[in-house]
Formats: structure tokens, C-alpha cells, sequence
């Protein structure tokens, strides 16, 4: 019963492989870009051209490419990392009015005076900043 079925699908795939030995790739292979109406040459014998089209204005530009600029290597610059750590740590230092650090709490009287002069300000101007 296994003969009958196995036959069929040796002749099946000896007649699929025996074309696709038969076909041999071309010669040359040949990729070019052309601009504006310039023709695209035509392939002589087994020569395949494949030409890609490009406006005229780009005829004597750099390739795209080559024209963007690499990325910054390094990060951001250190004038910036520490201004980036003082705002961190800005809580922490003497003067901020804070619960986390030895000397936040020092901050906080000078804070409530601001506030009150802000406030007398306000009422002085009759509600005008």
C-alpha cells in the first residue's frame, strides 16, 4: 500500500527538480541609478541592468547617506550633568526646607518670611502683582 503512493511523489519531485537544474542564472548582474531623463542602458545577451530613477536635483548631491550627521558620541554635555546633580541634590543642602538631609530644615524660615512679603505685596497693590 506504501509502494502505490510513493511512486507518484518520486515522479512528482524528479520532474519539479529537473527544469529548475535546467535554468542557469545570468551572466552579469548589473544595478545602476540614473537621474532625471537619462536613459537606462539595456543589457547585452544574459545581462540583467536594473536602474533605479532619481530627480534631476539630486544628480550632484552627496548620498543621502553621507549627508546626516552621526549622533553625539558621549552624552549630554558635563556643563549639563551637573546642573542635572545640583537640582537633585538641591533638597538635601542647608536651606531648602526640607525633611531629608542634616541641614534642610534651615530653609524653612526664610521660605515663611518670602511667602509673608509676597502676601503683604499683594494686599499693598490691591490684588496686582
Amino acid at each position: 500500500m506504501r509502494l502505490p503512493v510513493l511512486i507518484p511523489l518520486a515522479l512528482l519531485s524528479g520532474t519539479m527538480l529537473v527544469p529548475a537544474a535546467q535554468a542557469e542564472p545570468p551572466q552579469r548582474i548589473t544595478n545602476l541609478v540614473v537621474f532625471g531623463d537619462d536613459p537606462c542602458p539595456t543589457g547585452e545577451g544574459d545581462e540583467i541592468v536594473v536602474c533605479a530613477r532619481r530627480p534631476e536635483s539630486e544628480r550632484y548631491r552627496i548620498p543621502k547617506k553621507l549627508r546626516e550627521k552621526p549622533a553625539v558620541a558621549g552624552g549630554p554635555g558635563w556643563g549639563s550633568q551637573v546642573a542635572t546633580m545640583e537640582q537633585t541634590q538641591r533638597q538635601n543642602l542647608p536651606g531648602s526646607c526640607s525633611a531629608i538631609g542634616s541641614g534642610g530644615f534651615t530653609g524653612c524660615t526664610a521660605k515663611m518670611l518670602e511667602q509673608w512679603f509676597a502676601e503683604r505685596r499683594m494686599q499693598q497693590s490691591k490684588g496686582e502683582p
